[in-house]
């Protein structure tokens, strides 16, 4: 199946699963294709058929944008360069959660969420320790006398019952002893953190030299600036003034390729609930394109008044809408 089959596919399993999903992100550099949003479940989703092709960079990018936007990045895919992705497992690439769109499918349209995950050593699962203690003390049955059963140490059950994970086959075997499962579902949307090693956001890289006036002025203008480095907007702006406001903000002289850009964000913006400002190196003729605003840099010299930016961002671009 090409790339652009599998996008397509993804894009209509998750409207089918009634999200709204933003245009596919067809200009460069990128860290995500697609966002989609389900009432406060928003995801930023890379669409890769081998998902070793996603590189340290590209995966820290997709987790800073997540922490920025408060979403989870998402890898979907079909296969490692050594083997096919297992439906019903998560795997990780670089602190990113990856499953094969059938486990897609499973967690968004028929709401079955994932129980293993994989990690070094193989396949795992998350035992929820209260249950199986307390199904172990109903059957009288001691530490050890379980331990012997599973072929374990006795230590090794009474780690299982402070929370440690277990094989796929220890899960088997606990399941068929007390006929019952005892598994808890990976949260995806949480982006798996429960069973993920824990790493810090990646530090933001610096802004591109030539964005240091905008950077300078938002800032001024009470903005807190995040910098992009593959994204199809140069940075998120964040004025926890005025109720978490978030833009995404572009910059550039107003070409054709800029224009094409400040529709997509302006898609983005849509889903993620942020509204969007281009910032441009000459006079661009209109106020916005498809809901982004359009700023000249020489008009943005002259404001320094916080509300003063706001209020042009809002008069020439379009509210956010609720989805």
């Amino acid at each position: 199946m090409s790339r652009m089959a599998l996008v397509e596919n993804v894009v209509a399993m998750l409207e089918d699963a009634g999200f709204l999903v933003s245009d596919r992100c067809a200009v460069r550099p990128k860290s995500f294709d697609l966002a989609a949003r389900r009432g406060e479940d928003l995801l930023l989703l890379k669409v890769l058929g081998n998902v070793d092709a996603l590189d340290a960079g590209t995966g820290e990018e997709m987790r800073r944008l997540g922490e920025y936007l408060e979403a989870t990045p998402i890898l979907l895919g079909l296969r490692t360069r050594n083997e096919e992705l297992k439906p019903g497992v998560v795997y990780f690439r670089h602190g990113v959660p990856v499953i094969h769109p059938d486990t897609a499918y499973d967690l968004f349209v028929e709401e079955v969420p994932p129980l293993i995950y994989a990690a070094p050593g193989g396949l795992y699962v998350s035992i929820d320790g209260d249950v199986l203690s307390d199904e172990r003390e109903q059957r009288g049955w001691s530490l050890g006398k379980l331990a012997k059963e599973l072929g374990v140490s006795r230590r090794t059950v009474s780690k299982y019952e402070d929370g440690m994970n277990a094989s796929i086959e220890v899960a088997a075997e606990l399941e068929d002893l007390f006929d019952r499962p005892f598994s808890n579902p990976v949260d995806v949307l949480e982006g798996a953190e429960e069973v993920r090693d824990a790493e810090p956001t990646p530090d933001a890289p610096d802004a591109d030299p030539d964005d240091h006036h905008v950077v300078a002025v938002l800032s001024r203008a009470g903005f807190t600036v995040h910098p992009t480095e593959r994204a199809p907007f140069k940075a998120v702006g964040e004025d926890v003034a005025e109720q978490r406001m978030r833009v995404l903000t572009g910059h550039s002289e107003f070409t054709k390729s800029a224009e094409k850009r400040a529709r997509l964000m302006s898609s983005i913006g849509r889903v993620t609930r942020t509204q969007s400002v281009y910032f441009t190196e000459s006079d661009a003729r209109k106020e916005s394109v498809d809901g982004t605003a359009l700023v000249s840099c020489e008009e943005l010299a002259g404001m320094d008044d916080p509300d003063e930016i706001r209020e042009v961002i809002r008069e020439r671009g379009t509210e956010p809408k609720e989805a």
